[in-house]
């Protein structure tokens, strides 16, 4: 299936974690000829590779992965990193006369580029001055902005301060209320031409099995010396060393688990994010075509 500019193809590919999206996504690319975008929230880091599943270099067979290895531990992303990382791997695509194979563990950030996020106005250093005072008392912050748009921060706890900053930003920047500031500046998708989803559906049961047999592969194959290399390194504080996988190791570290309780606390953890993946997907993405590892193969190949 080559592709021309004029019928570049892309598909999605979600579910679970555990569920065999990345063994799936290589054989699918390789049959559709197509570039893969990771959406992950962990395999974005370098040095990342037992505790996140990212596919190794032989895993991937030749295939360009986008996503995978872009950032160190202590530098943050947001939304707007996999946008920016979308336009990349959507040139390269057309460049290198490829398609695209999106496959998403995160899929919050699949919804982002189907739905587009409002751009965010330059903010001044006046109005920074001016959030930094109101910041002073992150309760008053909160009350005050509630007074101004309910609707808005009603949905925001008082204790919040990164959602209260950007909230304040807008406000002292623009005049306008974060309601009246995104009906103004409403979100642009990201990704407008068609794109089929397809969901990777596991009997609950069953994939608790794999992600306990997962667990046990990732500690033999070295995830204790993962993390403590990733401590040495770069501390605790980054957002990343809250992961799953990771404050578990770095609570056995300290002696609060032993090696059984390790691998079984992570299994824990890992299956109650599968049923919250599952929730959020069956719920935010419509038209979606699901079916079991083998019968989207079947269906895709």
């Amino acid at each position: 299936m080559q592709n021309s500019h004029n019928n570049f193809q892309q598909l999605a590919l979600i579910g679970p974690t555990a569920s065999g999206k990345t063994a799936l996504s290589i054989k699918v690319a390789k049959y559709m000829n197509a570039h893969i975008l990771s959406l992950d929230s962990l395999s974005i880091y370098k040095e990342i590779d037992i505790v996140s599943a990212k596919p190794s270099e032989e895993e991937r067979e030749g295939i360009k992965h986008f996503g995978i290895d872009v950032l160190y531990p202590n530098e943050n992303f947001d939304v707007t990193t996999f946008i920016t990382l979308y336009h990349e791997v959507y040139t390269q695509c057309l460049k290198d006369k490829k398609n695209l194979v999106i496959v998403g563990g995160t899929s919050f950030y699949l919804k982002m580029l189907i739905d587009g996020i409002s751009e965010l106005p330059t903010i001044s250093q006046k109005a920074i001055e001016q959030t930094n005072v109101a910041l002073q008392n992150i309760e008053n912050a909160h009350a005050f902005l509630l007074k101004l748009d309910e609707a808005y921060m009603s949905k925001i706890e008082p204790k919040d301060s990164y959602r209260i900053e950007k909230a304040l930003n807008i406000y002292f920047q623009t005049g306008l209320t974060p309601t009246e500031y995104f009906m103004k500046y409403p979100p642009k998708p990201t990704i407008t031409e068609a794109l089929p989803i397809y969901q990777i559906v596991w009997d609950r049961a069953l994939l608790r099995k794999r992600i306990a047999l997962r667990t046990e592969m990732m500690v033999s194959d070295g995830l204790i010396d993962e993390i403590c290399m990733l401590e040495q390194k770069y501390s605790r504080r980054p957002n990343c060393m809250k992961s799953i996988g990771i404050k578990e190791t770095l609570a056995y570290l300290d002696g609060v688990y032993d090696k059984k309780m390790l691998i079984e606390k992570i299994t824990t953890n890992t299956a109650r994010l599968a049923k919250r993946q599952t929730t959020f997907n069956n719920s935010q993405f419509e038209d979606v075509i699901k079916g079991s590892v083998e019968a989207l193969e079947e269906m895709l190949l």
